[in-house]
């Protein structure tokens, strides 16, 4: 893997710990967000106007979608 240095510094080494930590964290962002898409959807069931929260559920499978392709030098 090799140690990366990040915007911070050359103080601040990206560390397999840290990288370890990193990909739980976006992994736990991913889940949470198609868990939302799905919860929203089934409101959409229920709903008189569905297309708000169909939308809503859009924008949470696309972020769940592109959330893994964030790297620790985006933030």
């Amino acid at each position: 893997m090799g140690v990366r240095l990040t915007m911070i510094g050359p103080a601040s080494p990206i560390t397999e710990e840290f990288q370890r930590g990193w990909d739980a964290a976006l992994r736990a962002v991913r889940d949470w967000h198609d868990s939302q898409a799905k919860k929203t959807l089934i409101q959409a069931r229920r709903d008189r106007f569905p297309k708000n929260l169909e939308r809503e559920a859009a924008v949470h499978r696309r972020s769940a979608e592109i959330i893994v392709t964030l790297t620790p030098d985006d933030v």
